[in-house]
């Protein structure tokens, strides 16, 4: 019903905003990976909230559980859940929501559906959701990083009107982390910050880009006709909150460009055919071509923010919202961990897809 992921690696999250807690289960992790907690709270502590004055406030220091799955350090094949308790949810502070709905948010469109909503900070359709899809991407990119050598970075390379320079064949970790905006360009990053800040002294909030690589992919994973690997990573990446928008290599700045400069023409390489260029983004024909898988994912402004708007109650009697609470002045500085998360899901997937095809040698 929605709340589910993938074909051979599955996840399934659970929990609200400010409920109990939020989780995962995923099945389809192959045993004996050696897993531990350690390997799923690096990419939760880049998620969780409150890490610099560009982030929501709420303290939340999102300790994993891992409750099955992992015994003695390793994985056994069966199904892995994972909790993170809510520490700090304050659901008080939403009081003043219940008969009303936010503008830009799931409030109508969920009341709409269900006819019952749980306006305590969005329920399952806060971003806190996320945290059970980072988790469970850590243990893709473990599982990656052990059996194939994939590797999945992620960074902002635009807020607003602030664009990053950065050669996505180059960026680093280390790079990315460096500032707390996540854009491995300092001088955008800095701007970056500016802007931020600029926009929630103003009581306002600011949209962006988030650009994404996956370097070691083999040729070869995807499939055809509805399966393709970019509509895999397209499904996954607009099902992230406040994502509005999904290209791959040259992607929409393609339309602009002639057959003959957006073909990437192949050349021998050491261990077969290699593009010469990667306009495509490493997919053609919805499978890699063994090169960098390179796309980038738009977000909106945070729908929350301190300034007077207009809306409706639930009785449809129109009213003036003033917001309160905790929230992202932008969304791209955290948004970084969901999209690389979602990315290593989806690679997990295929690849674990490609090994049922791989029967007979080529």
């Amino acid at each position: 019903m929605g709340n589910t992921f993938g074909t051979q690696f599955r996840i399934s999250t659970w929990g609200e905003s400010h409920g109990a807690g939020i989780g995962v289960v995923v099945d389809g992790c192959p045993p004996r990976l050696p897993l531990t907690v350690d390997d799923l709270q690096h990419d939760l502590d880049r998620r969780r909230p409150g890490q610099s004055r560009l982030t929501t406030q709420r303290g939340e220091a999102d300790q994993v559980e891992i409750l099955s799955g992992v015994f003695e350090g390793r994985t056994t094949g069966a199904p892995i859940g994972l909790l993170v308790r809510n520490d700090d949810a304050r659901s008080g502070a939403y009081d003043h929501l219940k008969d009303l709905y936010r503008p830009s948010h799931a409030d109508f469109t969920y009341d709409a559906k269900y006819g019952h909503r749980d306006w305590r900070g969005g329920g399952r359709s806060s971003a806190r959701e996320t945290i059970g899809r980072v988790a469970a991407g850590a243990i893709a990119r473990r599982l990656l990083a052990e059996v194939a050598g994939i590797d999945v970075l992620g960074w902002v390379s635009r807020v607003h009107d602030v664009m990053a320079d950065v050669d996505p064949g180059s960026v680093t970790l280390e790079a990315v982390e460096a500032d707390a905006t996540r854009c491995p360009d300092p001088t955008a990053a800095a701007a970056m910050t500016a802007a931020i800040d600029a926009a929630r002294h103003d009581g306002d909030s600011l949209g962006g880009i988030v650009t994404c690589v996956a370097r070691g992919v083999p040729a070869g994973l995807g499939a055809p006709v509805f399966d393709r690997l970019e509509a895999d990573l397209a499904k996954g990446m607009l099902s992230l909150p406040a994502s509005k928008g999904f290209d791959v290599g040259a992607g929409f700045d393609a339309v602009s460009m002639t057959g003959r400069q957006h073909n990437d023409a192949f050349v021998p390489g050491p261990d077969g055919p290699v593009t010469a260029t990667n306009r495509s983004g490493g997919v053609q024909g919805g499978i890699t071509t063994g090169g960098d898988v390179v796309f980038r994912v738009a977000f909106k402004p945070t729908a929350t923010i301190a300034s007077a708007q207009d809306t409706v109650t639930v009785d449809n009697e129109a009213v003036s919202l003033e917001a309160r609470g905790r929230h992202d002045p932008c969304v791209l500085p955290r948004a970084v961990p969901m999209v690389e998360a979602m990315a290593l899901l989806v690679l997990a997937d295929h690849w674990l897809r490609q090994r049922t095809t791989d029967v007979l040698p080529h």
